[in-house]
């Protein structure tokens, strides 16, 4: 008997075998990504309605530059834990609510490669309202679950190499749909055709509206995901990621200086710059590390400008000001902003938690679709 030729498949169909089976194989991962993802938007406000300890009403301002409250709510987590005595990190909220506290490398977790101790403090820094770790309570085990598939440093590494390949998947689908005719038909959506036809609309329709939301945040997700292979590829293109290093705090040998005073510093060096978080030193008499927020920086919660004061004298050390850093550093000031629609407002935020619903939808139409297929074709 005559053995059939091998047919040859041409670029167009290649190219719908390449999106069919990375879609299968890689489509229930996007979409975990993508739902999880939409959870994070919001998971601050989420927490907080999660856990009724934290709703109360505070009296007044926001703590601020200026504020008595930092160095009350060192002196309570410093009684509260004395055997902490590393660094603690205060977020500045600008909310006249509770304080948010963190405790990097607690002994008790040190298994875990990321697992700080979480605190919250009443607005005057003198009560702990609530003590967590990291990855213990709802919304940190989703977070964990979108950066690294709840495996730490190689499941980030999956995520980040898996989205390369979301991309090819994002950008095929795009090529496929593509028009070599009418444009008004590509776009069209038939009603009464037949179901596998409303499908592949459905399908390419819910792509094709997502497509430049998606595309920005599975780009900036590979990024955050992937730091190594991003600053080498950001160093070889557009120049230098990092600042100097920080020269070493003097000797030791007056005591150590408030946060207060160390803020006044800090903010006299940065005058224009609004106050995110706040490092303290550790025994190891480290500097002050305070966070700062200038003009133009797009990330509100996790800015990348600091001031480095020394515990003892108070002089600053070390000013990394993101508006003079090369154009590597500012892209990545841009990536978490990007990634979790915080640059753009409420709108933004919204338009993100329904993006990371598409995946999911796309995954089930593409495989009914596919199913479909299968079953009409003749034996």
């Amino acid at each position: 008997m005559a053995r059939r030729p091998h047919r040859r498949l041409r670029p167009r169909a290649l190219l719908r075998h390449l999106h069919l089976w990375m879609g299968l194989t890689l489509g229930l991962l996007f979409a975990l990504l993508g739902i999880t993802g939409s959870a994070l938007v919001f998971y601050p406000q989420i927490d907080a309605l999660l856990h009724p300890e934290l709703r109360m009403e505070a009296v007044g301002q926001a703590p601020g530059w200026a504020s008595p409250v930092w160095d009350e709510a060192l002196a309570t987590v410093r009684a509260r834990w004395p055997d902490k005595t590393g660094p603690w990190r205060f977020e500045v909220t600008g909310d006249p609510g509770p304080i948010p506290a963190r405790y990097y490398a607690p002994p008790e977790r040190a298994d875990r490669l990321f697992a700080p101790m979480m605190v919250w403090l009443s607005p005057d820094g003198r009560e702990v309202l609530r003590r967590d770790y990291w990855g213990d309570y709802a919304m940190t085990w989703v977070y964990d679950l979108h950066m690294q598939l709840l495996a730490e440093a190689a499941g980030k590494q999956i995520v980040g190499w898996s989205g390369v390949a979301m991309l090819v998947l994002l950008v095929s689908g795009l090529a496929l749909w593509w028009p070599r005719g009418s444009w008004r038909k590509a776009l069209a959506f038939k009603r009464d055709a037949v179901p596998l036809r409303r499908l592949r609309d459905l399908h390419k329709l819910a792509g094709l509206a997502s497509l430049p939301l998606l595309l920005i945040l599975v780009a900036t997700g590979v990024l955050l995901a992937l730091p190594v292979e991003r600053d080498r590829l950001l160093a070889a293109t557009l120049g230098p990621v990092a600042m100097p290093p920080v020269p070493p705090p003097g000797t030791a040998g007056a005591s150590p200086i408030s946060i207060a005073r160390a803020l006044e510093a800090a903010h006299h060096a940065v005058p224009d710059a609004r106050l995110a978080w706040i490092e303290t030193p550790g025994v190891d008499h480290c500097a002050f590390r305070i966070r700062v927020q200038v003009p133009g920086d797009p990330s509100r919660r996790f800015p990348h400008s600091y001031i480095h004061v020394d515990p003892r004298s108070g002089m600053v050390l070390a000013v990394r000001d993101i508006r003079r850093g090369s154009a590597a550093m500012k892209l990545n000031d841009w990536l978490h902003p990007l990634h979790d629609a915080s640059i753009g407002g409420l709108a933004a935020r919204v338009l993100a938690v329904g993006a990371g619903a598409v995946p999911l939808f796309l995954f089930i139409t593409g495989l009914l679709h596919w199913r479909r297929r299968v079953r009409q074709r003749p034996r």
